[in-house]
């Protein structure tokens, strides 16, 4: 039987494991958030992905408001990850990858502000990574990339039925995304 002090010193103990961690957040707008929440809970170092709103001016929007008004907001992702595992430059690799830096109407299949592509920074060592990264691949490329760079101001997570879409709806997810021609259009441009 554990001895309440046994107990205290347990708590603490695991407490102290849970806060040693150097953990970070960076947000990306790129079309369907489901898409990107996928790829991103895959990518080593992310510990948890939410799909939800940010870049507008309409407080606690809906999936709704955001798709179907004008609410600036972007569908878009918080991702919390382990600093000792990836870092800012490693996340923003990752996003260009998963996105088509030339649709200046959406993202694949779904068009509309809402679904534009955003790299958002908290910070001017952030916003140079970003507009380096962008001289890098308009160089690569020899195109106009015309993904949005905003300050990041607020996150309002999306309702529970878009957390963790493409699994808990797996089946519709991969219809969908097979449709979009997502995988084949990224192919194409980063392959």
């Amino acid at each position: 039987m554990l001895t309440k002090y046994k107990v205290i010193v347990l708590f603490l103990f695991l407490q102290t494991s849970v806060f040693s961690q150097d953990l970070g957040k960076v947000y990306f707008a790129g079309g369907c958030f489901w898409c990107m929440e996928e790829s991103f809970e895959k990518k080593e170092g992310v510990l948890e992905v939410i799909s939800g709103y940010s870049g507008g001016i309409t407080e606690n929007p809906t999936y709704e408001e955001v798709t179907y008004e004008d609410t600036g907001h972007f569908e878009a992702i918080e991702i919390l990850f382990d600093k000792d595992k990836t870092n800012y430059q490693d996340l923003l690799d990752h996003f260009w990858k998963n996105i088509d830096p030339f649709d200046e109407y959406g993202q694949f299949c779904d068009k509309g502000y809402s679904y534009r592509s955003v790299a958002f920074y908290e910070n001017n060592e952030q916003k140079n990574l970003i507009e380096v990264s962008i001289m890098k691949l308009e160089k690569k490329f020899n195109k106009k990339i015309v993904t949005y760079v905003r300050k990041f101001d607020k996150f309002y997570k999306a309702e529970d039925n878009h957390q963790n879409y493409y699994e808990v709806k797996f089946l519709n997810y991969l219809r969908y995304k097979k449709a979009c021609g997502r995988e084949k259009t990224l192919n194409k441009i980063w392959n």
